[in-house]
């Protein structure tokens, strides 16, 4: 059978269909997925608003006042939780006067019971003034709408519509409650399609050349953005928009006039690719730059895309040649080693391969809290005979996989990492990131070194741990 029910879960048997086995012969069967957690389980999945605004996307744009209307406690989730640095230059010319200001700050409305009871939209009104009041340099303020302000019944939409009129700047509303979705990746939808609506098409970029092209999905964890940027400027292409890593508003604006854009992670950004495509006519491509094959691959793609193949081999030969004669020695390192990966999405079958076939390594386990159908397909067709496929996964399932598979390494969350240390397993965080950027030919370096330096620091031969 495709299907496996770990012991853990006896007393909820419905969640077989989310643990799949795979089998050559089995390649029909399909995994449960992108639906609500079961009832017992206890999930770790984020909410719609992680998905727009504090795992990925318009937390990232470094030159908006992120104003989420909720009580204080979904305000701080979306402020600082993950590693999204920016510089302070924008496309205008003009440099942003706080550095990381994405980062550093947060805003929101923190309402009251008395909000709750009476309704919350003057409150949001005062909370929008007074943040351009204080921070008037911001070239637009972003609504995230929760839980609380939905089930309440505020109309966000027309208050942001109202404040954009007064304000004379873009008050762009977000309608992202928790409850809007089963996972994070509802709020990756409803933004894709928030931004396409109110504000791609609305501007013009300062000017245009025919080797333009729109970075989709790339949120520069720990400066992904930027190694990306280097080998593709080298190369003769010019970065019109990226959405949303290192981004300013008006890139999103503008990402109608690229010549072809690159969907980085497909999960959460390929429904403003394909809205994009629809209706201005601007291709794009799904890439993957993780590992040096892929970067190679994807390189050489984009130089016969735009007739700059002699660019594009000189980009990989001076950077595949820094890193080939030392990621070799770490594949010696780490050859046979057992690996689990635990992703929110797509890293779980984005890594797969070239942890396996670069590096060495046994991946015998790959989960995601929020992918769909296709993505575990893809998951399905990287992962070698017998390897164990988990949707939504918990903690409780993690243990019992330690415990049966005694794997050498998990590459997770911050949630399942000291979970791991509590068995004697070594955990990197592969969301965030431990010493990155993880993309390309020196940020695959940057995640051998880590990986090699986790599994053989020593604490582990000095510790006893509650798996023994």
């Amino acid at each position: 059978m495709p299907h496996k029910l770990f012991e853990i879960d006896k007393e909820i048997p419905e969640r077989e269909k989310h643990i799949y086995i795979k089998h050559c012969s089995d390649e029909d069967n399909e995994i449960d997925c992108n639906k609500s957690t079961i009832p017992g389980c206890m999930t770790e999945r984020g909410c719609a608003l992680a998905g727009g605004r504090g795992g990925v996307i318009t937390g990232a744009i470094k030159d908006v006042i992120g104003l989420v209307h909720s009580p204080v406690g979904c305000q701080y989730y979306t402020t600082g939780v993950k590693r999204y640095p920016s510089k302070p230059q924008l496309p205008n010319g003009k440099t942003f006067p706080i550095d990381n200001f994405n980062l550093k700050y947060s805003f929101g409305t923190d309402l009251k019971e008395a909000n709750v009871v009476f309704g919350g939209t003057k409150k949001l009104k005062e909370a929008i003034i007074e943040s351009n009041k204080e921070y008037p340099f911001a070239s637009a303020i972003y609504v995230n709408s929760t839980c609380t302000t939905g089930l309440i019944g505020d109309d966000v939409d027309a208050v942001c519509k109202e404040m954009t009129e007064e304000l004379g700047k873009d008050v762009v509303a977000f309608n992202t409650p928790g409850f809007s979705g089963v996972s994070q990746s509802k709020g990756h939808h409803i933004t894709n399609d928030a931004v396409f609506d109110r504000l791609v098409g609305t501007k013009e970029p300062p000017k245009t050349t025919g080797y333009d092209i729109c970075l989709i999905g790339e949120y520069n964890i720990d400066g992904d953005l930027w190694v990306l940027e280097k080998y593709l400027t080298e190369m003769g292409l010019n970065i019109l928009s990226r959405f949303s890593g290192d981004a300013s508003h008006d890139e999103l604006c503008w990402m109608h006039r690229s010549k072809l854009n690159l969907v980085r992670c497909q999960r959460s950004a390929t429904y403003i690719a394909d809205l994009i495509e629809e209706k201005y006519g601007v291709p794009y491509k799904k890439v993957d730059f993780f590992s040096t094959e892929y970067c190679d691959d994807n390189l050489r793609m984009l130089g016969r895309y735009f007739g700059l193949e002699e660019e594009a081999e000189v980009v990989i030969e001076k950077y595949h040649g820094e890193v080939k004669e030392e990621l070799k020695w770490y594949k010696e390192q780490l050859s046979g080693k057992k690996v689990y990966i635990f992703s929110g999405g797509p890293k779980s079958w984005h890594l797969s391969i070239p942890l396996e076939k670069e590096l060495g390594l046994d991946i015998i386990a790959v989960a995601s809290q929020f992918e769909h159908l296709d993505g575990y397909d893809k998951m399905k067709a990287r992962v070698k005979e017998g390897t164990t496929i988990l949707d939504d996964p918990n903690s409780l399932e993690l243990e019992e996989l330690i415990l049966t598979n005694k794997p050498d390494l998990i590459l997770a969350g911050i949630k399942e990492k000291y979970l791991a240390y509590k068995h004697g397993i070594p955990a990197i965080q592969i969301h965030s990131y431990e010493n990155g950027p993880y993309i390309g030919y020196e940020g695959f370096l940057n995640l051998a070194k880590d990986i090699y330096n986790n599994i053989n620091a020593p604490v582990w031969e000095l510790m006893d741990f509650e798996s023994e």
